[in-house]
Order: C-alpha cells, then sequence, then structure tokens
C-alpha cells in the first residue's frame, strides 16, 4: 500500500535528495574510473627509459662551447710554433742528379791532320776521307773502355784531314773552313826556320793555326797535329798552344798511329792513363778557392837569416800562373816567415856527396807540425783548400842537405809533395861551410835568380797536385812525344784538359750534395729551410744548367767556371749556419715539450663534452618513447 503525504515539501525534499545521492554516485564512480585510468598509466610509465619533459641544451652548449673554443685556438697554436721552410726544388734536383749520373758529361773534341809536303799522286778527296777514318778508328781503340769517362771527349769528336803539296790541297772537312787549316796559307819557303828549334816552329804554327783559335768560343776548341815532311829523324812535339807537329820521312800508316795517339793520350787525358780527375788529388776546395800559402823557414836563426822579396816573386812568376788557373779556381797568395823550425829527424853525412843526406823514408817525418806553426789569415779559413808551400832552410849543422832517390840518384829539384797538403823545397845556402852558432848572425836576402829556380819547382809540384807531367815527355806506344813548357807553369791544351776534368767532378760534387740535402730536409720535416738556402739552391741549380749548356757546345774554360759555383752554392747550402743550429726538432719532441700545457685541460674538456653529449642522447630517447606511448594512446 502506497502512503501518500498530504504535504508537497516533503516529496519536493525527497526528490532533491535523491538527485544529490545519484550525481555524488556518479562523480564517486568517474573518480574511480579516472584513478583506475591513472593507475594503468602509472604501471605503463618506466622512469628509467622515459621522461615527460624535454631534455634541456644549456649543459650541452656549454661544453660544446668550451670544445670549440680549444679547438678554434689549436689553428694558432700551431701557427705560434710553425717551422719556416723555403720552397726547393726537389724535383729538378733528382732530374740533375739522374742526367748527370747516368749520362757521364762527354765534351765535343774537333781535331784536324794537316800532311804538308805528302806524295801528290795519292792527293784526294777519297783518300783524305780514308785518312780521316783510320785515324777515328785508331782513336777509338785507344778509348777504348774508357769511352763514357766523364770530363773527356769519348766518342763525341770529329776528324778534318787536310793533305797539301806544291801542286794541289785536298780537305774531307765538312765544317766551318774559316776554324781548320787554309789551303795555301802556308808555302814551303814558310818553313824556313830552324825546325831544330821546337819554339820558334811553335810559334810559327800559333800564327798559322790562329783560326783554330778564333772559333773555340761557338762550337769547341780545335785541335791539330801538322805532319811534315822532310828528311831527318823522326821527331814528334806538342807545343804550348793547341797544336804539334810531327818531322820526318814518316810512312802514312805511322803518321795515323802517332796522330792517334797524340789526340787521344795527350789532347784528351791530358798524358795521363786515365781521364777522369780523382777526389783525392783535387787541389781546389769546395767552394772553388785555392789558398798559396808560402811558407820560408830559417831552421837556425843562430848560424843565418833568409829573407825575401815576395812581392816582386807574386807579381812577375805568380800572376801568370794565376791568371791562366782562374777558370778552374780562385787562387790568392800569402807568405810569412818562420824562425827555429827543425825538421823532426836526423839526417847522415854522406862523404862521397860532401853533403847531408836524407831520403824518401824520411819524408813522412819532415814536416815537424809541433815547430813549424803554418798559420794562414782569416781568409783562407772555411772550406777553402790550403796548399803549404815551405821553403825550407836547413842549420849550418846539416848543411848542404839532399834529398836521395830510391834509385839512389839525388833529386834534381831538392823538394817533394804532399798530396792535398802542399810540397816542401829544401833550399841550401851558399854559406854553408860557415861555423854554426855565431853570435851575430848575418841577414841575407835569397837572390831572385834562385827565387825563380824555386818558383819553378814549385809549378812543378803544382802540376803533379792537378795530376799532370812534370817531365815533359810523353812515351806512347807508338811513339815518344815531346811536351814543351808554358811560361805560365800551363800550357793551353792542358787548361783545355783540367778544364773538362774539373766541371765533371764540380758537377757530381754538385749534385751529391744537393742530393743529400734534398734527402735530409725531405727526411726532417721540422728543419727550418732559410729563404737563403732556396735561392742558393736555384742558384746551384742554374750554375749547373749553364755548365752543362757550355760544355755540350765545346766552351771548356765557361763550363769550369759555372761548375764552380754551381758545387760552391751547393755547399753553401748544405753547411749553412741555420742547418746546422739546434732550432729544428721531430714531432715527438715538439708534443713533449707543449702536452704538459696543454694535454690535460683538453682531456679534461673533451671528456665533458663527449660525456654530457651522450647525457643528451640518453635523456632525448627517454622523452621520445613517453611521446610515442602518447601519440598511440591519443
Amino acid at each position: 500500500m502506497v502512503e501518500i503525504s498530504d504535504n508537497p515539501d516533503d516529496d519536493v525534499r525527497k526528490t532533491s535528495s535523491e538527485a544529490l545521492r545519484n550525481e555524488s554516485e556518479a562523480s564517486e564512480n568517474a573518480r574511480r574510473e579516472e584513478g583506475r585510468e591513472n593507475d594503468i598509466e602509472e604501471s605503463q610509465f618506466d622512469p628509467n627509459k622515459m621522461r615527460k619533459t624535454k631534455p634541456g641544451v644549456k649543459r650541452l652548449l656549454l661544453s660544446l662551447s668550451v670544445l670549440l673554443s680549444f679547438l678554434f685556438g689549436l689553428p694558432f697554436l700551431l701557427k705560434s710554433v710553425e717551422i719556416y721552410r723555403s720552397p726547393l726544388p726537389f724535383q729538378d734536383i733528382d732530374l740533375l742528379s739522374r742526367e748527370i749520373e747516368s749520362e757521364p758529361i762527354l765534351f765535343p773534341c774537333r781535331f784536324q791532320a794537316v800532311f804538308i809536303n805528302s806524295d801528290a799522286k795519292t792527293h784526294s778527296s777519297d783518300h783524305a776521307q780514308k785518312l780521316g777514318f783510320s785515324i777515328s778508328d785508331h782513336m777509338r781503340e785507344l778509348v777504348g773502355d774508357h769511352i763514357r769517362v766523364c770530363g773527356t771527349c769519348g766518342s763525341n769528336f770529329t776528324v778534318s784531314v787536310t793533305m797539301q803539296s806544291k801542286a794541289s790541297c785536298i780537305t774531307n772537312q765538312n765544317f766551318d773552313t774559316a776554324c781548320f787549316w787554309q789551303c795555301g796559307s802556308v808555302k814551303d819557303s814558310d818553313f824556313d826556320v830552324d825546325l831544330k828549334n821546337d819554339e820558334l816552329v811553335d810559334e810559327f804554327l800559333a800564327s798559322v793555326l790562329v783560326g783554330g783559335e778564333k772559333c773555340s768560343y761557338s762550337t769547341g776548341k780545335v785541335y791539330s797535329v801538322v805532319v811534315l815532311n822532310t828528311d831527318g829523324e823522326i821527331k814528334a812535339v806538342v807545343g804550348k798552344h793547341r797544336h804539334g807537329w810531327i818531322l820526318g820521312k814518316i810512312s802514312e800508316a805511322n803518321a795515323v798511329k802517332t796522330i792517334a795517339e797524340v789526340f787521344v793520350k795527350v789532347f784528351i787525358n791530358g798524358g795521363k792513363e786515365e781521364g777522369s780527375i780523382h777526389g783525392e788529388f783535387m787541389p781546389v776546395g769546395a767552394d772553388g778557392r785555392v789558398v798559396l800559402s808560402f811558407n820560408l823557414l830559417n831552421a837556425d836563426p843562430r848560424d843565418w837569416i833568409y829573407d825575401w822579396d815576395f812581392h816582386s816573386v807574386d807579381e812577375t812568376l805568380l800572376a801568370p800562373v794565376i791568371e791562366a788557373l782562374e777558370p778552374i779556381a780562385d787562387i790568392s797568395v800569402e807568405s810569412q816567415i818562420l824562425y827555429h823550425t827543425p825538421k823532426s829527424f836526423f839526417s847522415y853525412w854522406d862523404d862521397k856527396r860532401g853533403s847531408y843526406i836524407f831520403n824518401t823514408k824520411d819524408l813522412p817525418f819532415f814536416v815537424n807540425s809541433n815547430e813549424w806553426h803554418l798559420d794562414t789569415s782569416v781568409a783562407a779559413g772555411g772550406r777553402s783548400k790550403i796548399l803549404h808551400i815551405v821553403i825550407y832552410i836547413p842549420s849550418a849543422k846539416e848543411c848542404p842537405l839532399l834529398l836521395q832517390l830510391p834509385n839512389g840518384e839525388i833529386s834534381m829539384t831538392n823538394g817533394f809533395i804532399s798530396p792535398m797538403w802542399g810540397g816542401v823545397i829544401v833550399w841550401n845556402s851558399s854559406n854553408c861551410p860557415r861555423t854554426s852558432g855565431s853570435k851575430h848572425p848575418i841577414r841575407h836576402t835569397i837572390p831572385f835568380e834562385d827565387l825563380k829556380k824555386v818558383i819553378e819547382v814549385f809549378l812543378g809540384q803544382l802540376r803533379q797536385l792537378f795530376g799532370l807531367q812534370s817531365n815533359g815527355v810523353y812515351v806512347g806506344a807508338s811513339d815518344r812525344v815531346n811536351l814543351l813548357a808554358s811560361e805560365r807553369g800551363f800550357t793551353e791544351w792542358e787548361l783545355d784538359v783540367l778544364s773538362r776534368q774539373h766541371t765533371c767532378f764540380n758537377l757530381l760534387s754538385c749534385v751529391t750534395t744537393l742530393g743529400s740535402l734534398s734527402r735530409l730536409i725531405q727526411s726532417l720535416p721540422r728543419m727550418i729551410i732559410m729563404d737563403e738556402i732556396g735561392k742558393q739552391v736555384k742558384f746551384s741549380l742554374q750554375a749547373a744548367n749553364f755548365a752543362q749548356n757550355n760544355a755540350s757546345v765545346g766552351i771548356y774554360q765557361s763550363s769550369a767556371v759555372s761548375s764552380r759555383q754551381s758545387r760552391a752554392l751547393a755547399e753553401d747550402a748544405f753547411y749553412h749556419s741555420s742547418i746546422m743550429s739546434i732550432s729544428y726538432y721531430s714531432f715527438e719532441h715538439w708534443f713533449a715539450v707543449y702536452s704538459p700545457f696543454f694535454l690535460p685541460v683538453s682531456l679534461h674538456v673533451i671528456l665533458a663534452a663527449i660525456k654530457e653529449w651522450r647525457r643528451y642522447k640518453r635523456e632525448r630517447s627517454k622523452y621520445m618513447a613517453w611521446k610515442a606511448i602518447e601519440k598511440v594512446k591519443s
């Protein structure tokens, strides 16, 4: 049964309470539902793998900015410790070395043989050509295995033949005729000169063969041998210029052999068996300079004191020699007088010769380095070659003092040489019978004529130091050849030989030095290379190229000068003071010096930047994982 209330307000209140109760239950249910959803969401969120906020970049930017500041400062650090290296032409050095070492320098040589008063029946171009071929074949046989020896002509030569008689003149020359024998320039009456006087014949032929001298700067010098068919004994002579002659009744076959031997053994090789010059007999310094240090030694001034007029000797006797050798070496002269300079061994008295004797076994002990203070000037230092020329005046106790040769004979020069050091000449005073130990020694001056003889001996020693003979005779397989001596100490053809040999030696030394410098610089990347070194290397290469070009056309003296300059510049570059300093070092040394200052801080900065970068990547991956879950829900 349903009760119906009579009061309407009670119904309203019941309805309101029910509505409120329903709303409360609905909100409670919503909260419960939301709680259940939150519980489910919280159960899916892992704080170790996800995060709801985006990671900040301030710490990362701060770490990277510190690292970048170090990286940007690194070029300034490297620039501050940079080693200056002037660029060097390494490829040009290697190219020049390969050219000179693989292909020896062979100078062009031009020869001519002139037959005067030969049989007119044999005069023909074919016969002259045949004689030219015959001489060339004999020359090749004489050259033999030395065909590629540097500093010689090898097979780079030409031979011209001229046959002149009263009736005709035939030649096979195919070159500039102005450089060779001019047909008709000499008549039989022109040979009225005394043929026994070699000096007159030499000067006469020099006036006739002047054409070869005029052409000596075009395509090479011309060397000549004139065969004069006359009655009498056969004689072969080589003059002071660039020619020789053969006199007498000689057959063409023998003349051809003698001519070929003179061309090869004398004009090409300089009278030596080999054509090259050896370094141990190279009396020229690396800088192309030679210092001739003349020393007058008074062994005991209590006996006598000798002086000399060296100024006159220098001007009249030495100046022509220095001028002749100028293309080969820059020669300077010094002189001094020393006293109390005994030798370091005892000589013995020879009653038969009436003199004191020392032999070749005593030569190594003759130079007394303890008593002989052979000082030179400051200008003679460096890489200049110093040749000591000692004029030794013995004391009265051992005067006269003579040198005995191994064959028992007394030396004509009374002197000897020491390769790469110089020479010693013993000069005996005319006052040898004087009693030694005088309280008042008399001062003397060596007569100029005696000084001339001493200088002649010195020139012979200097020639030996340069590798030339001084006996004036060349004994060959076919004949004996007399060699005339020049007043300058060196004939023109001898100077040509020295120019060719020294050109070759200097160029080989130049490329060896430049090659060593190139390998040294490339092996030490921290070595300082100044601009001066670069210029010296550049100029050295240019001078070497000039020497090669001059040698290829037969300009001997110019090639010798250029080669000397190239060698001197290469030596200057190799021994430059900056290279010899301690201001260059290896990369390991540089790292060891600077790492204590920068490595600790740099290492911490790099590690901090790496750590911060890894942290940022890790936190960002967490945030991206949470974002992926949110994207799936939505």
